[in-house]
């Protein structure tokens, strides 16, 4: 039996005191784990950022998203690796991209618990083919694949639904207006987390996160 999927938040602030009190917001709205984007943080000190983590003390994603892929971080590519693998292990799961240098995703996967190898398309949505073969690169690499897509119609929004519906252990999510109701529908199709947002929204097309667990249980999808 496929576990029940969970709500993630992401926490998307520039100080300290608004990471806590976001977080302590998505905790109490109900989420099952948050999404720390390390990457738009005003200060990226080590020590703080252990910190924040130990201070929220709750299930935890943390990501320093790489620019071209969406993040702020603007420090060099050692720097922005350095800080995962340095504070892996208090967290649940790593976010890592699959674009990253493979030298580097291997630091972060021996530093980490668990990881999520990702890949996100601003632009377009990859043939059915190309995303399967991302997928079985990040399975390769870690233990959940994830990818984000942009859609330009409700065809490509199906390819999305249909690798979800070929791999195991996959997040996939297709972005924007056109998108929106693959968030909602991934879950069903086995994707272990689905994405809502609090306050800030991380991607085109987030759903809050009332919205998104009213539905979900509805479809049945978690209690």
């Amino acid at each position: 039996m496929k576990k029940k999927p969970m709500i993630c938040v992401p926490i998307i602030e520039r100080k300290s005191k608004s990471v806590i009190q976001a977080a302590d917001k998505a905790i109490n709205l109900g989420a099952d784990i948050l999404e720390f984007r390390i990457d738009t943080l005003q200060n990226h000190n080590l020590h703080e950022i252990k910190t924040l983590i130990k201070e929220i003390d709750y299930s935890m994603i943390l990501t320093n998203r790489l620019q071209d892929e969406g993040g702020f971080f603007k420090g060099s590519e050692k720097e922005r690796i350095d800080i995962l693998v340095k504070t892996a292990e208090y967290a649940d799961i790593v976010d890592i991209e699959l674009q990253t240098d493979i030298k580097l995703i291997k630091q972060v996967i021996k530093a980490s618990k668990s990881t999520i190898v990702s890949f996100h398309d601003f632009k377009k949505t990859p043939t059915f083919q190309e995303l399967i073969n991302i997928v079985k690169r990040e399975h390769e690499l870690g233990d959940i694949a994830k990818f984000s897509v942009m859609p330009k119609n409700h065809k490509d929004t199906l390819i999305v639904l249909k690798v979800l519906s070929e791999m195991d252990n996959t997040i996939g999510i297709s972005m924007g207006e056109i998108g929106k109701y693959t968030r909602l529908i991934a879950p069903i199709f086995g994707s272990p987390i689905t994405y809502a947002s609090s306050d800030k929204k991380s991607a085109p097309g987030q759903l809050d996160i009332e919205t998104t667990k009213f539905i979900l249980k509805k479809l049945t999808v978690i209690d």
